[in-house]
């Protein structure tokens, strides 16, 4: 069937769509602050608030009616069977069971609770206090429950290597450098609790030797494991030693490295894990109750807490730019009468926004300027280049600031000065590929690296296609040769910042297509098959967070609205909107829309770091299904 007999059959669903369209567009716009952004609530697991009770346990202010506000949380997220998930509908998890089991302890919930029964139980089946991460073991030796000698060796000295160093601060990512640079300091001056006198024996599934393995997912490299697993050993030697001649001046280093990145910031890296590292470090550094900096960083602590209802949560972070820029460029292309001076004000928000400060890309970018935009409010030595490019998206799209203004060229250039050897694009860091770095025990969190990401870079060829650069341009034919050679043998691309095959497939189509690309290729056409393949019966597309642990899960999970969106707009990308699965997928986004514009959306579709930390970001169930409405719309005009 054609395309003008497959829209000449479906008057009713063009009608549909307008008003579904009118609906959400409306009720996006309603969500806009005053001040002109968007920032939608940015969920995950439950180690935040298990994390949060520990840290106020730790500083010595408890707030029995807050803490028991966070415990009502963690209970009512508790799986039947026991233990914690990582994300909605997801098995239990090591790691955020001993977080939680740990927090209702502090709480006072007693070991024979039937919760703790469960969790406990579950617990030792994933393995006991000998299998948790490096990070969870820091916290629970600041508690006198885990010992410090089988924690994994990070010396303060490590801020002293030089930067053509192999293993240098800036061979690893922006998140784990603000995460590991205050545990450095953690791990040199034990800043325990006041009354550390929680016990855990109950938790190891051999209490007697209470030995621990350092767990890494990375596979391969038996070398390089071999050779950090040696390095610990000597380090530890090292740390028992009463001679360390560099140790003052490595943690004057931290000190300042810390202290620098706190200035005009929301907290260090304006995200939690790095944020909490970063109080125990100053105490640690002697910084005390009452001294300024001290005290403002508790409170950007304070301000991650959100109320729900009875219960509080913890956001990891705050995502304002992020969902500005989208919220601007969904609705720049959303035919809303009236809908300028909305997007007057967020171009006008934006603007105020960009950061003109060096900051630690420049390490590895020395030939690049200051320009672009960061995630959160106030980040500025960390801009990326994701939400740069969907800024500069958005005000094309919403027409509010020409490319020949400054703040629009400024950003541009700094983008493309982050562009990566291979032709990618990376989040924050350029270059940032030292493959040994997975190997080292502290690595278990699984983003020690920041590589290129073909979600990103397919964002970025759609921008340079809407300013005209050339498809000839070397950069433009780079990031091409780029998102070809890590296409999958089925068609598929993986998904760094979104859950997952079916979000980096449709980003890669999308600025692909956008570029210029033809699309009637064959391997670009068996991505198309691919997602036909993976609609579920409601017409609908879903992955589940699984996926990335597990490749037999590809594309496998109930259907969601923002992941159908990609979908449907990867479809758009191949030409394939008179396939019967493309209809059926414009039928469920009709179909699921609730009365007052939005839809429901309980799954995580966002990702922090895979097979570790997921998110649900509460608008991309609004923004993504209105995109996908609006470019279907344009089929029937």
């Amino acid at each position: 069937m054609s395309v003008d007999v497959f829209l000449e059959a479906a008057p009713t669903l063009s009608q549909a769509l307008e008003r579904s369209i009118s609906r959400a567009g409306s009720f996006l716009l309603d969500l806009q602050a005053e001040e002109g952004f968007w920032a939608g609530e940015l969920e995950s697991d439950t180690t935040l608030e298990s994390d949060s009770i520990k840290f106020w346990h730790w500083l010595g202010r408890v707030d029995r009616g807050k803490e028991a506000r966070l415990v009502d949380w963690i209970l009512k997220s508790e799986l039947p069977q026991g233990g914690w998930p990582i994300y909605h509908q997801g098995p239990p998890e090591l790691n955020a069971s001993v977080k939680a089991y740990v927090a209702l302890r502090l709480h006072g919930i007693p070991v024979s609770d039937p919760a703790l029964r469960r969790a406990r139980e579950v617990i030792l089946r994933l393995g006991g206090l000998e299998r948790v991460n490096s990070f969870e073991k820091v916290y629970l030796a600041l508690f006198g429950c885990y010992p410090w000698d089988q924690v994994p060796a990070l010396p303060p000295e490590v801020a002293l290597f030089p930067r053509w160093f192999p293993f240098n601060l800036y061979e690893i990512s922006y998140w784990s450098r603000t995460i590991l640079v205050p545990l450095a300091v953690v791990y040199a001056t034990h800043p325990t609790a006041p009354a550390a006198s929680l016990t855990l024996d109950e938790l190891w599934r051999d209490p007697s030797r209470k030995r621990s393995s350092i767990t890494n997912f990375q596979k391969g490299g038996f070398f390089w494991r071999i050779f950090f697993l040696a390095a610990d050993r000597l380090l530890k030697l090292h740390e028992v030693s009463p001679w360390k001649p560099w140790r003052k001046q490595a943690l004057a280093a931290c000190d300042r490295w810390i202290t620098d990145r706190l200035v005009e910031t929301d907290g260090l890296g304006a995200i939690f894990p790095a944020m909490l590292n970063a109080v125990f470090a100053l105490r640690g550094l002697g910084y005390r109750d009452g001294d300024p900096l001290f005290e403002r960083q508790v409170k950007e602590m304070s301000r991650l807490e959100l109320a729900e209802g009875e219960a509080l949560k913890v956001q990891p972070c705050f995502s304002p730019v992020w969902d500005t820029a989208l919220s601007m460029y969904v609705l720049g292309k959303t035919p809303l009468p009236g809908r300028e001076p909305n997007l007057d004000r967020a171009a006008a928000w934006l603007k105020g926004q960009e950061i003109r400060r060096w900051g630690d890309w420049w390490v590895k970018n020395p030939q690049g300027s200051p320009g672009g935009w960061a995630f959160e409010f106030r980040n500025p030595y960390y801009p990326d280049v994701d939400d740069t490019a969907q800024v500069l998206l958005g005000f094309l799209e919403s027409k509010t600031v020409s490319p020949s203004e400054g703040v629009f060229r400024r950003g541009l250039d700094w983008l493309l000065s982050m562009q990566n050897k291979d032709g990618g694009f990376s989040s924050f860091d350029k270059n940032n590929h030292c493959a040994p770095l997975n190997h080292f025990p502290f690595a278990d969190h699984n983003a020690m690296l920041d590589p290129s990401a073909p979600d990103i870079t397919g964002r970025i060829l759609e921008l340079l296609a809407k300013l005209k650069v050339s498809r000839e341009e070397p950069a433009v034919q780079k990031a091409i040769h780029f998102l070809r050679a890590s296409q999958e043998i089925d068609g598929t691309w993986f998904g760094r910042w979104g859950v997952h095959y079916t979000y980096g497939t449709w980003l890669a189509l999308r600025g692909l297509k956008a570029i210029g690309e033809p699309m009637e290729s064959l391997s670009y056409q068996r991505a198309g098959r691919w997602l036909v393949s993976h609609q579920n019966a409601d017409g609908g597309w879903g992955e589940s967070c699984l996926s990335y642990d597990n490749p037999a899960a590809k594309g496998q999970g109930p259907s969601t609205p923002s992941q159908t969106a990609w979908a449907l707009m990867a479809l758009m990308s191949l030409g394939w909107v008179a396939d019967g699965a493309f209809k059926r997928g414009l039928e469920y986004l009709v179909r699921t829309q609730r009365p007052d514009g939005n839809w429901e959306e309980p799954s995580f579709t966002g990702t922090g770091f895979p097979r570790v930390f997921y998110l649900k970001y509460h608008l991309y169930r609004t923004y993504f299904p209105l995109l996908a409405l609006v470019e279907a719309q344009g089929l029937f005009q």
